[in-house]
C-alpha cells in the first residue's frame, strides 16, 4: 500500500454513544464495531453492510493491512446481495479499486457514477485521486477544484489541493492548506490527524526543514503510536541527521507491522547506510522475491524495483524491463522519474532527458527527481544544464541533496 496515494478522509461515522472500551479502539474500529452492531440487529440492512465496507478501507489506512480491503470486498458483496446495484455501495467499491491501486478500473467507474450523481463530492476526490495516479493532472485539478466549489472548506477537498500544490511545486502552498485541515479535524479523528502530520511533515522534510519535520512527525507518534506513514518519514528525517541506526529501528517496526516489500526496500537501503552489510543483502534479496512476485499486479513495487535494479544490483536490463511495465499504464511524475532513470542506466541518455523534463514540468521540487535531471544532463554533455539541476537539489537540502551535493563536488 503506496504512502503517495492521496486517500479520502471520511468524517467520522456517528453511531450511537462511543463507551469506554470503544475509546480504546482506533476510529475505525469503533466504525467497524457500530457497522456490525447494526448488522447484528438487521441482517437485510445494506447501508449497514456499505458502512463495514467504508470503516474496513480505513482500517487498511490505520494499519496498512490490505487484507482489509478484501473483508470490505465480502462487506459490499453482502450490500449489493440485499440491493443490487446501490449508489453508494457502487461508489465505495471505487474507493476499493483506488486502495488496491486499480487506478485506470478507479477513473472509469468514478466517472460512470459521476454521471448519475454529478453533485456527489467524494466522486470528485476519487476521480482528482486516479488521475493524480495517472498523472492526468489538469483533470486531478478541475475535479479537485469541484470538490471545493460544492463545498468550500471541506477537508477532503483540501488536502488533494494541497498534494496538487506540492506536485506543482508550491509546498508552502501545500503546507498551509494541510495545516488548514488539520485545525479543522476533530481530535477523535486521530488517524486522520496523524496523516495529516505525517503529510505536513514529509512537506516540511523536502523543504529542508529537518528539525520542524521531527517535531511534528513526533507529535503525529504520539497521537497514533506505530503509524506507518509517520514511522516512513521519520525514519527519512534521522538518515538526514546521519542517525542510520535509528532509521533502521523506525523502518525494522514499520516492516515488522506491515510485510509490505517496498516496505523492505526502505529497511535495506537504511541498513545499507547504517554499514549492516550483510542484513542489507539478506534483505534486498528478499525484497526482490517478494516485488517480481506482485509486479504484475497495479498495487506494486515497481518503482522501488527499477531503482533497485539501477542502483544497487546493477542490472539495468532489469530495470529497464520494470519501468516499462509500469510506464505503459502510468504517467505520473514518479513514475516518470524511474523510467528516465532505467533509460539512463542503458544509456539511452536522449530518451530518459525527454522524460524526467515531463516529470519537471509538472513543477515538482524533489531533491531526488532533480539530482536524477541532472546526471542525465551531465551524461548527454550538457554540463550548464546539469550543474543547474544539481544546485537546484542541493539547495533544498532534503533526502537526494546530498547525492547532488557529492557530484557537484566531483565536478569542479
Amino acid at each position: 500500500m503506496k504512502t503517495t496515494t492521496i486517500i479520502f478522509i471520511l468524517a467520522s461515522l456517528a453511531f450511537g454513544q462511543s463507551s469506554p472500551t470503544a475509546a480504546k479502539l482506533s476510529p475505525a474500529e469503533q466504525s467497524m464495531a457500530a457497522a456490525n452492531r447494526l448488522i447484528a440487529k438487521n441482517d437485510k440492512d445494506f447501508e449497514a453492510y456499505n458502512a463495514l465496507a467504508l470503516a474496513l478501507s480505513r482500517r487498511a489506512r490505520e494499519t496498512s493491512d490490505v487484507n482489509f480491503y478484501t473483508q470490505a470486498e465480502d462487506a459490499l458483496k453482502k450490500s449489493f446481495e440485499i440491493s443490487p446495484g446501490n449508489f453508494d455501495g457502487e461508489r465505495t467499491a471505487v474507493w476499493l479499486l483506488l486502495g488496491k491501486h486499480e487506478f485506470p478500473a478507479a477513473l472509469e467507474k468514478a466517472k460512470e457514477l459521476n454521471k448519475k450523481m454529478p453533485d456527489d463530492i467524494m466522486l470528485y476526490g476519487f476521480l482528482t485521486d486516479a488521475n493524480i495516479e495517472l498523472g492526468n493532472y489538469d483533470d486531478a485539478e478541475k475535479a479537485a477544484q469541484w470538490m471545493l466549489n460544492l463545498r468550500p472548506g471541506n477537508i477532503p477537498g483540501i488536502t488533494r489541493a494541497a498534494y496538487l500544490r506540492e506536485l506543482f511545486g508550491d509546498v508552502d502552498g501545500a503546507l498551509e492548506l494541510m495545516n488548514m485541515a488539520y485545525q479543522s479535524t476533530p481530535p477523535s479523528e486521530t488517524e486522520d490527524r496523524a496523516w495529516i502530520l505525517s503529510q505536513i511533515g514529509h512537506l516540511q522534510l523536502t523543504s529542508g526543514k529537518i528539525s520542524v519535520a521531527d517535531a511534528t512527525l513526533q507529535q503525529a507518534l504520539a497521537i497514533f503510536p506505530r503509524y506507518h506513514y509517520a514511522l516512513q518519514n521519520l525514519a527519512k528525517v534521522r538518515i538526514e541527521q546521519k542517525r542510520y541506526q535509528d532509521a533502521v529501528s523506525l523502518l525494522r517496526q514499520r516492516y515488522d507491522d506491515a510485510h509490505h516489500a517496498e516496505n523492505l526496500y526502505d529497511l535495506a537501503e537504511a541498513e545499507r547506510l547504517a554499514g549492516q552489510t550483510e542484513e542489507a543483502k539478506r534483505d534486498f534479496a528478499d525484497f526482490e522475491i517478494k516485488s517480481l512476485a506482485e509486479s504484475i499486479k497495479k498495487d506494486n513495487s515497481s518503482r522501488e524495483l527499477v531503482f533497485y535494479y539501477a542502483d544497487y544490483a546493477h542490472e539495468p536490463a532489469k530495470a529497464l524491463n520494470i519501468a516499462e511495465q509500469e510506464f505503459a499504464w502510468r504517467h505520473d511524475v514518479f513514475t516518470l522519474d524511474a523510467y528516465a532513470w532505467a533509460l539512463h542506466v542503458n544509456g539511452r541518455d536522449s530518451e530518459a532527458r525527454k522524460h524526467i523534463e515531463s516529470a519537471l514540468a509538472v513543477g515538482i521540487r524533489d531533491a531526488k527527481v532533480l539530482g536524477h535531471a541532472g546526471e542525465i544532463a551531465i551524461a548527454l554533455g550538457d554540463r550548464a544544464a546539469g550543474e543547474g539541476y544539481l544546485r537546484r537539489s542541493e539547495e533544498l537540502n532534503a533526502p537526494g541533496s546530498r547525492e547532488a551535493q557529492h557530484l557537484l563536488a566531483s565536478l569542479s
